[in-house]
């Protein structure tokens, strides 16, 4: 039973949007589909762990534990996105605020226990992505369908028949890749392996690590300062011949620590799977160090460009990729396009996160209009987007299936003449600067500017929950049926 709090209106704002949004999650199938889906997975690691002879606990209890937890993991995985904050921040958030703990499902009792940091880590891989994609369905086709959607308790369904699209770039958590800062990031992440190595007790012949940090920073320093002077282009080469000379020295040292790592793990006080961290570290570095040399050389000492395919952008994201949008103070941006289709309420319909370069966006329009029917459960009847979707095989493609084309035409005369005797047309492209901003939403509110998350697999399921926890926030904030009055809540 929450506490009844009075004199603070941001309280009751936040508490009703919970409120609905917990309504959501249990009357549109959400719930059950993840538990479905949660259930499945540990019956089937279950059934895998059995057949090769290990003891496994998969009694009633087990699975009854796993599906409290399996609750638990949607509700504070949608909580963190809706509330914003590191893991270690929501988990001191829980402790503090009954009303969180009510709509996590957390015990409240004499004593209360809510999940770590590294537990909501845990909450938020708990299904991969294409099954957070089914989740993600199931909310969409119980929200569109006007029945399912007063029984939920909202007045009227989602309208699926308009979408509006646009593309954007999710910026991955790297610095701007200059071809000597990977050196130096090479160097210094074997040298932290290499210290991490040693602090547990396997200790091999070499000077003390940390003064190739202080030569690696010393040459990185001159770089910087060299081209502030004449005679750069010689002074750059220089450093960056010294840079060199040190990543071979420290990668000589790396590699022969990695592999007495391996061989003698025991003469340590780490497990093996600590030992394997370790190791893993080491060898994303250690194999791209030889081509990040030959990159910087190209470029500084060669004067030569590197083909975008072959260039190196970071060493630890190796799935980013240079999106060239031309946009205002940010020209070109690192990460990965991804796709957006938003229904007039502002319900996000479609999404993907890209890992390959983008087509371009008419291309991938026409590959995603197959994707937007079977989800709008074939009531798509037009489609609004910015001049970069149009061309003549989406125009065709649109008069094909007979939905309305609300595409900018990229002539100019096309477009005065649209303007001035079509309505319906200008009602459109007046909607469609509402899309930015429901990607500024998605990305600055629901994703914090740039997803705190390795690996191009872990950014698309942090989309997955990021789209997931913005529906259910539009959704709480649309009329309800029993005050026909929306929630003023800001993102």
């Amino acid at each position: 039973m929450l506490p009844t709090v009075l004199g603070c209106k941001d309280y009751r704002e936040e508490e009703q949007l919970l409120r609905r949004v917990n309504q959501v999650l249990r009357g549109s199938g959400v719930e059950g589909k993840f538990l479905e889906l949660s259930r499945a997975r540990f019956e089937g690691e279950v059934a895998e762990r059995k057949a090769e002879g290990e003891p496994v606990q998969a009694g009633g209890q087990a699975l009854e534990r796993h599906l409290r937890q399996s609750v638990r993991a949607l509700r504070c995985t949608v909580l963190k996105a809706l509330l914003g904050g590191s893991y270690r921040e929501i988990s001191a958030r829980l402790a503090h605020s009954p009303l969180y703990r009510w709509f996590c499902r957390s015990e409240d009792f004499e004593v209360i226990r809510v999940p770590g940091k590294s537990t909501l880590n845990d909450y938020a891989h708990w299904l991969p992505a294409a099954e957070m994609e089914e989740v993600l369905a199931e909310l969409t086709q119980a929200v569109s369908d006007e029945e399912q959607a007063r029984l939920i308790g909202l007045a009227n369904e989602i309208d699926v028949a308009s979408v509006w699209v646009d593309t954007t770039c999710l910026e991955a958590k790297v610095h701007f890749p200059v071809d000597w800062v990977l050196l130096r990031d090479g160097v210094r992440t074997i040298i932290r392996g290499v210290e991490t190595i040693r602090r547990h007790g396997l200790r091999r012949r070499m000077p003390e690590p940390a003064a190739f940090l202080r030569k690696i920073n010393i040459q990185a320093m001159a770089m910087s300062a060299a081209g502030r002077k004449s005679g750069s282009r010689k002074a750059r080469k220089k450093c960056l011949r010294a840079m060199k000379r040190i990543c071979r020295t420290v990668e000589e040292h790396g590699q022969r620590y990695r592999e007495s790592l391996d061989r003698n793990w025991r003469q340590t006080d780490l497990t093996r799977k600590e030992a394997e961290v370790i190791l893993r570290r080491l060898d994303q570095v250690l194999a791209q160090l030889p081509a990040a040399r030959r990159q910087a050389h190209e470029r500084i000492i060669g004067e030569r460009q590197v083909a975008n395919r072959e260039k190196i952008l970071s060493l630890y994201e190796e799935d980013i990729r240079l999106v060239v949008r031309g946009k205002a103070g940010a020209p070109i941006e690192y990460g990965n396009s991804l796709f957006i289709a938003e229904t007039s309420a502002g319900f996000i319909l479609d999404h993907e996160l890209r890992k390959e370069d983008s087509p371009g966006d008419a291309p991938w329009l026409r590959e995603r209009l197959g994707t937007l029917q079977t989800k709008s459960g074939h009531r798509l009847c037009g489609l609004g987007a910015d001049r970069g979707f149009d061309s003549k095989a989406n125009r065709t493609l649109l008069e094909e299936t007979g939905l309305f084309n609300g595409l900018c035409p990229r002539d100019p005369a096309t477009l005065s003449r649209r303007c001035k005797t079509d309505e319906l047309f200008v009602g459109v492209q007046r909607r469609r600067g509402q899309t930015e901003a429901r990607i500024g939403i998605l990305k600055n509110a629901f994703l914090d500017q740039c997803p705190r998350a390795k690996g191009f697999v872990h950014r698309q399921l942090q989309v997955a929950w990021a789209v997931l926890a913005h529906n259910l926030w539009v959704l709480a904030r649309q009329p309800w049926a029993e005050d026909q009055i929306a929630v003023p809540l800001a993102a």
